[in-house]
């Protein structure tokens, strides 16, 4: 199914667009930003599946092996380690 949608693009987006037309890559700057689109979808997609495993590899260790958690704990380590 196609949906038929006007867009608007910064300069830079659009020539870079109109470039992978002109070199064949894609047959239309839509075909383009849709193809972009789709790999954002596949990455994010991949992204939360990853993330989902090892939340659960995680839920699987033993009580002795749990990281200690509070709201900021992770920023905080984040900061030691810049020091």
């Amino acid at each position: 199914m196609t949906v038929k949608q006007t867009t608007s693009y910064t300069d830079e987006a659009f020539a870079f667009a109109r470039e992978l037309v002109e070199d064949g890559e894609f047959g239309s700057i839509s075909a383009a930003a849709s193809a972009a689109l789709l790999r954002m979808k596949r990455a994010r997609d991949a992204e939360a599946r990853l993330l989902e495993a090892e939340v659960l590899r995680r839920a699987q260790l033993p009580p002795d092996q749990y990281v200690a958690w509070r709201p900021g704990l992770l920023l905080d380590a984040y900061d030691r380690a810049g020091d």
